[in-house]
């Protein structure tokens, strides 16, 4: 029997621009759900960095959170996460050192090696794409490096930064960065909110390889989740259409404004666009409440998670709000 009370609940918000909404109203709508999820128990609340996307306005992640984390209180912030091979791990040091100045003891650093853009927002970034993110576990020794305590006559040190004990987490949607947390001794956060295919194989790589380290004894898995729940299993369904056009649209290629639900999808996608989209989005929970905390607590014993962190596309911003709380709700009752 899973005991959910010690399984906590987190949330990822890549504060969505949805359709006849600004960017203005998109960030001001990130900080009232993290005020609620506050007030609703969340341990976590984290935003992931994506670029030259019109829906997503979280680009400037740390910026962000530093925001988020001014209109709150107690509620971790963090990134996940934060694309290590788009900036030099210097300076993700010393903006996570700030933020970690600001509100310590509540910042956690999450580390992905995908460019979270497209190839000729990748050439903007100065990244260097001949690597595909195979020099991410360099960069992330460098990294470590610059966050620990210096070291006599270091030359360059993180001011802040150094020696401040900020958590790093490893982001994973395949095997490759779940080896590298287990040799690292890191905990591992699995994307299955858009990536499932892998997500058993690199759990079990992860703590089949584990090696405990100065700052986790034992592996330590947080499984990312796309959730939509509401008061009925109607309401739910129409509110989900929401996450079904996003993926359907960014299988067609298409940039635009997280969509108004429909009441019907087969007007929307031909069937074996139907197909990929829900493969793609089968561990996907939507429904009322009791449905919601079955569906999570079958993922809990899928995988073993110690804590689900859940994400959610949904338009209307109040009734993401209200599906936050009725997770919550349902999940620690």
């Amino acid at each position: 029997m899973i005991n959910r009370t010690n399984i906590p609940l987190s949330l990822l918000d890549l504060a969505p621009i949805a359709e006849d909404r600004s960017l203005a109203d998109a960030i001001a709508d990130s900080v009232r759900l993290a005020q609620a999820a506050e007030a609703a128990g969340y341990k976590r609340f984290w935003m992931a960095e994506h670029h030259n996307m019109v829906d997503i306005a979280s680009a400037a992640t740390a910026v962000l959170l530093s925001h988020i984390g001014a209109k709150t209180d107690k509620i971790r912030i963090g990134s996940g996460g934060i694309m290590l091979p788009n900036h030099a791990p210097l300076v993700v040091a010393e903006q996570f050192g700030t933020l970690e100045t600001l509100y310590p003891g509540r910042v956690d650093l999450g580390l992905g090696r995908a460019p979270g853009t497209d190839y000729e927002t990748l050439q903007a970034l100065r990244r260097e794409s001949r690597t595909k993110g195979l020099d991410f576990p360099e960069m992330l020794d460098e990294l470590q490096y610059y966050l620990s305590p210096p070291r006599p006559g270091q030359r360059i040190t993180a001011v802040p930064g150094a020696g401040l004990n900020i958590p790093l987490w490893l982001l994973g949607s395949s095997t490759f960065s779940a080896r590298l947390a287990a040799e690292k001794g890191l905990p591992l956060v699995f994307a299955s909110h858009f990536a499932p295919d892998a997500m058993l194989a690199a759990i079990d790589t992860y703590r089949a390889g584990f090696r405990p380290s100065e700052t986790l004894e034992k592996p330590y898995v947080m499984v990312c989740v796309n959730v939509v729940a509401a008061e009925t299993r109607q309401e739910a369904d129409y509110l989900a259409t929401t996450e079904l056009q996003k993926f359907l649209n960014l299988g067609r290629g298409i940039d635009k404004k997280l969509p108004k639900p429909v009441k019907d999808m087969d007007t929307l996608w031909h069937p074996a666009e139907a197909q990929r989209v829900l493969t793609q989005l089968r561990e996907s929970v939507w429904g009322k409440p009791e449905v919601v905390r079955d569906g999570l607590q079958d993922l809990v014993r899928r995988t073993g998670a110690d804590e689900i962190m859940v994400n959610s596309w949904i338009h209307d911003p109040q009734a993401r709000i209200r599906s936050h709380q009725i997770v919550a709700d349902c999940w620690y009752s």
